[in-house]
């Protein structure tokens, strides 16, 4: 790499628009399981 290319980081926007997206996952997945579990314990 050239000290004259482009660095590869994306901007400040799309990273937190990517924390924000892995987090909501994160957040639907535990969601999900704890559903699964209480409707299987009925």
């Amino acid at each position: 790499m050239l000290w004259s290319d482009p660095s590869d980081e994306p901007p400040e926007e799309l990273r937190e628009a990517q924390a924000m997206l892995r987090r909501a996952g994160v957040v639907l997945a535990v969601g999900v399981v704890v559903l699964f579990f209480l409707l299987g314990t009925r």
